[in-house]
């Protein structure tokens, strides 16, 4: 659906009355250059709902199988091997999505054989069947480091001058969480974004608003309302002393003045229509034609307008984290005829029709990755381009049941399992491999050696061991954190 201009128009006018909270404790939020060993850029991907690491990067044959009708497998003729790496991709269509009838076609070889340098697949078991609860030490390794989380890691290490380090674009899970360390640096935490298209207006008191004060104006207000009506109200002299309302206060300040300095609505804006933003003084922002290229849908797939300002976040090194991914809520492109995008709960609609769900799924997480991906390396960084510094992390709560009701069965449910594995997608990582392995006889991932990368067989890697190995390949000191050291998940 498009975005309707009266709700544009009644978003413009009530910009004016919008603050602007920021968890930062900086006083100068100006970009500045970046150390010489930084930053490096985490993208978090959410396969929300249960991507199976099995449908997609390490699926099996039915002809390796040892128990191709009970054990969860694929027809030989639908699964490719890409040349140069470990991986597998599945290719097949389906005249169906569960009981929804409408017909489409998974092509994960053509994404795998693009960026299949860039991937890597790492096995491990969770240890919870919950979303909720699988979502968090998806990114917190089970609370493995003082219970930080990987986006809140990378933005304290690497955010201290940008505007917004760790933006999340899709609040409603638990990817989106925050960690638990509360001795963090205040901007290191997340900042919510509920409508990518709409947000970048509420980033600027005066632009877009029709009669607006002058600055001098606007700032006399300001400071009447901070040293004047706050501190004398009921409110303020109950809770004066409130560490939180004193963040607050403090990010009315500089930090707000210094994403105002920078211009950031002409710089995130995704809206289209050039003539209702000259009215009031607006501007697209700039690569739009390339953005809306890779995601064509931003206005109906609230999937694709993530993904759309999440570049844009990174690109203009406002952020250096950024969390988007599916929710569990259907999205249906045109009323009148059916035509989904998101399916009902998303990887979890995988409880009504397993293989179906399982690769509508993996083909929409690849193609936000391929857009993402090849938008970065487009956008030039040092001697490279900034996708040389950037990760894409597929965090996922848990894999799916292993079973089948049948050798040519091709529609059946799933559970939720423990045992699974990821995928990451970065030039930073040792691409093209596998770490661990599959089972033949049950399906199940088993772990690897962390030092080589070797698999081994009747061993298990855990939560720990995956946020360890993303925060090694992000260059990430982590001495004194008791995290392990695994080694085969970087590029040497």
């Amino acid at each position: 659906m498009k975005l309707a201009r009266r709700r544009l128009l009644q978003t413009l006018g009530a910009t004016a009355a919008t603050g602007l909270a920021l968890g930062s404790d900086r006083a100068q939020l100006q970009a500045q250059e970046p150390a010489s060993d930084g930053p490096y850029f985490l993208i978090v991907l959410g396969g929300t709902g249960g991507a199976n690491i099995v449908d997609s990067l390490l699926a099996i044959r039915q002809s390796e199988c040892t128990n191709p009708a009970s054990v969860y497998c694929f027809p030989d003729q639908v699964v490719s091997d890409i040349a140069g790496t470990d991986f597998r991709a599945i290719d097949v269509g389906f005249g169906s999505l569960g009981a929804i009838p409408m017909s489409f076609q998974a092509n994960q070889s053509a994404f795998v054989t693009k960026h299949g340098a860039d991937l890597m697949a790492v096995t491990h078991t969770g240890t919870s069947v919950n979303h909720a609860v699988a979502q968090r030490r998806a990114v917190t390794g089970n609370e493995a480091w003082l219970g930080r989380t990987l986006q809140e890691v990378v933005a304290a290490t690497y955010g201290e001058s940008f505007a917004l380090p760790n933006v999340h674009l899709n609040a409603e899970f638990g990817f989106a969480e925050r960690g638990l360390d509360e001795t963090l640096p205040a901007y290191a935490f997340g900042e919510t974004v509920a409508n990518p298209i709409l947000w970048p207006l509420a980033l600027d008191p005066r632009k877009g608003v029709v009669g607006a004060p002058s600055a001098d104006d606007l700032q006399l207000a300001r400071a009447l309302r901070n040293d004047v009506l706050d501190p004398n109200s009921q409110f303020g002299k109950v809770f004066a002393q409130a560490e939180r309302l004193k963040q607050w206060r403090h990010q009315r300040g500089a930090p707000q003045a210094g994403v105002e300095a920078q211009n950031l609505i002409d710089k995130l804006l995704l809206i289209e229509d050039q003539a209702l933003l000259a009215q009031y003084g607006l501007e697209q922002a700039d690569d739009i034609a390339a953005v809306r290229q890779a995601f064509p849908d931003l206005e109906s797939d609230p999937l694709d307008a993530q993904a759309a300002l999440a570049f844009l976040l990174l690109k203009n090194q406002v952020s250096c984290t950024v969390t988007l991914g599916p929710s569990f809520q259907a999205t249906v492109d045109d009323a009148s005829s059916v035509d989904i995008r998101n399916p009902p709960i998303a990887f979890d609609f995988s409880h009504q029709d397993h293989p179906s769900t399982q690769a509508f799924m993996w083909q929409r997480l690849f193609r936000i990755a391929d857009g993402l991906a090849t938008l970065l390396k487009d956008v030039p960084f040092g001697a490279g381009s900034m996708w040389d510094r950037t990760m894409i992390y597929f965090a996922t709560e848990f894999g799916r049941t292993r079973t089948k009701p049948g050798l040519n069965a091709t529609s059946f449910g799933s559970g939720h399992e423990l045992n699974n594995g990821s995928v990451i997608m970065s030039p930073l990582v040792q691409g093209g491999r596998a770490r661990g392995g599959v089972d033949l006889a049950t399906g199940f991932t088993y772990g690897f050696d962390r030092q080589t990368g070797d698999p081994v067989p009747g061993t298990t890697m855990t939560e720990a061991d995956i946020y360890a190995g993303i925060l090694g390949a992000l260059k990430v000191d982590t001495a004194g954190s008791g995290l392990p050291d695994v080694p085969c998940m970087r590029k040497s």
